[in-house]
């Protein structure tokens, strides 16, 4: 019976977190659509998360590109498929490691602040205080920070894409031997622009997933500065398999 018991209070805490994180998206939705949003809020906030980001982005993108070419490299000297080289590393890239690792590592800074901030001021009561004030926090503090996450994770893709690609090109010259020109015809004949598009997209929907949970578990923490603790850690944790879910099915979607 425990046993039965604490598998009933772990889907309930689950069902629980997943309405609210739907409702939030709702409510974000019907502002958007009456326009209802501070821009002001939003600049700061595109600033803050898409361009502080830039940096670890661009580091995590040259060293992902290079992890491409250094795990093919052992089959391609053994078959000396050296044309297939730029085909396979871009591939992979633009349609799935670049926007999840991306993803991860905007969650784990982004998102784990964003959560923190809004914990921080849901605790010490600032949330009611723009209450009091007749100011709803939503459209001030929540929508802005969505869309500028959206944003944000479809710039830093375009930017991410782009460094991932030349660190596969040193990479493979560095270590392969491969000419520059022979990775970028690989590359250019054999990637579409649509494999680029695949992963913006879902990169978008990252964002999205990424906003979500971090405001919903900023916004419901209890508990003091041990309850923001607690939700930095499960908005990080239900991003990560907001991430992983979304992956799936907009990979099957996106074929």
């Amino acid at each position: 019976m425990a046993l039965v018991a604490a598998l009933g209070r772990a889907a309930l805490a689950l069902f629980r977190e997943a309405g609210g994180i739907s409702l939030l998206g709702i409510y974000v939705a019907l502002c958007l659509l009456r326009g209802r949003i501070d821009w002001a809020e939003l600049r700061r906030n595109l600033y803050k998360m898409g361009v502080i980001s830039v940096p670890i982005v661009v580091l995590t993108a040259f060293f992902t590109g290079g992890i491409m070419v250094i795990q093919s490299g052992i089959f391609v000297r053994r078959f000396g498929a050296y044309g297939l080289l730029g085909w396979g590393a871009g591939y992979a890239v633009f349609r799935e490691v670049g926007p999840i690792l991306i993803g991860l590592m905007f969650s784990g800074r982004v998102g784990a602040n964003n959560t923190a901030e809004l914990g921080t001021m849901t605790v010490t009561e600032q949330i009611d205080g723009l209450r009091a004030l007749a100011i709803d926090p939503l459209p001030y503090l929540i929508v802005p920070r969505v869309v500028a996450m959206m944003i944000a994770m479809f710039c830093l893709l375009i930017i991410g894409d782009a460094i991932a690609i030349g660190g596969g090109m040193i990479m493979s010259n560095l270590l392969l031997d491969v000419e520059f020109s022979t990775f970028y015809v690989s590359f250019a004949d054999n990637v579409k622009l649509w494999d680029l598009w695949v992963g913006l997209i879902k990169g978008v929907f990252f964002g999205l997933c990424i906003a979500l949970t971090s405001c919903h578990f900023g916004t419901s923490v209890r508990g003091g500065a041990a309850g923001v603790g607690r939700a930095v850690n499960d908005a990080v944790v239900a991003a990560a398999l907001l991430i992983m879910v979304s992956d799936n099915l907009l990979t099957m979607v996106l074929r």
